[in-house]
């Protein structure tokens, strides 16, 4: 009788891992977490993009409101294709007639004037605008258009608010991180 410990003769006894499984074994477990981490960066951009749209969306419907509840001087609310609010640009003062007290206080709320942090305004889209159009019809166009976080296309021709001020780097030349989010307001006559 042999030994516990002694080998039968033409087997190799195995001892635990090679050094070389235990390497494949780290390269898999690393590409896997670095797969995790690219994953937890993208869905933080698309998080940020809804809260965004979501936001825009407050904002639109805030101002078709606005214009409805005023439909007497709806014209007053008209803007040029720039629009109102952007980064670092100075809303008119809440005062006057309800029209320039509407669009002062959309300004500010599109600059995000209702939530702030340490001084800064952070309750609303990245270089958020607003812009008024007439249509034809008593029909107004309302758009809201915002700096996206990643580039994606251009939104169609036919809406001009905010177009080529979103380009402020090389990955979004072509207005394709200019997002917009567009509603028709129309206005009857009684």
């Amino acid at each position: 009788m042999r030994p516990l410990n002694q080998v039968r003769p033409g087997c190799r006894r195995q001892l635990g891992m090679t050094l070389i499984e235990l390497l494949v074994t780290v390269l898999i477990l690393a590409v896997g977490l670095l797969g995790m981490a690219g994953l937890q960066s993208r869905l933080q951009q698309s998080e940020m993009e809804a809260y965004q749209r979501s936001q825009a969306l407050i904002l639109l419907q805030d101002m078709a409101n606005r214009i409805a509840v005023n439909r007497n001087n709806a014209d007053s609310y008209l803007t040029n294709s720039t629009g109102i609010g952007g980064a670092g640009v100075n809303c008119d003062p809440v005062a006057g007639d309800l029209a320039a007290r509407d669009r002062a206080e959309w300004c500010n709320a599109l600059q995000g004037a209702g939530e702030t942090s340490g001084g800064s305004r952070v309750g609303a889209m990245i270089g958020g605008r607003g812009c008024v159009e007439s249509l034809p019809g008593g029909e107004y166009l309302l758009t809201v258009a915002w700096q996206g976080m990643v580039p994606l296309a251009a939104p169609p021709a036919g809406v001009a608010c905010g177009a080529n001020l979103y380009n402020n780097t090389t990955n979004c030349a072509g207005d394709i991180c200019r997002r917009v989010v567009t509603t028709i307001v129309r206005i009857a006559t009684l």
